[in-house]
């Protein structure tokens, strides 16, 4: 829960350049702030580096698989669609 307050001094077109970025993203100021500077106070550790580079290896080996299977789902709906089209057809459902 926020119950902090950090006021600073910006430039009249600075302020409306944030209003209008917050306001386009459905946020709010305070929110594209915060999300702005926690890239400088939360940076990973060398250990969080390697963890995620260990994630960003698995997610790479794994997208081939999943492609393959998504492409393997295509060809089985294909084909269900196929034989239920030639069986409306038959029964003179479709024509």
């Amino acid at each position: 829960m926020q119950t902090e307050r950090v006021t600073f001094l910006t430039t009249p077109d600075h302020k409306a350049a944030l209003d209008a970025f917050a306001s386009s993203n459905g946020q709010s100021v305070g929110h594209v702030l915060r999300e702005a500077s926690s890239q400088y106070i939360g940076k990973p550790t060398p250990e969080e580096e390697e963890e995620l580079a260990v994630l960003v290896q698995q997610v790479n080996e794994a997208i081939p698989k999943m492609h393959a299977s998504l492409d393997n789902m295509i060809d089985t709906l294909d084909r269900t669609h196929r034989k239920v089209d030639a069986f409306l057809r038959e029964a003179g459902i479709r024509r």
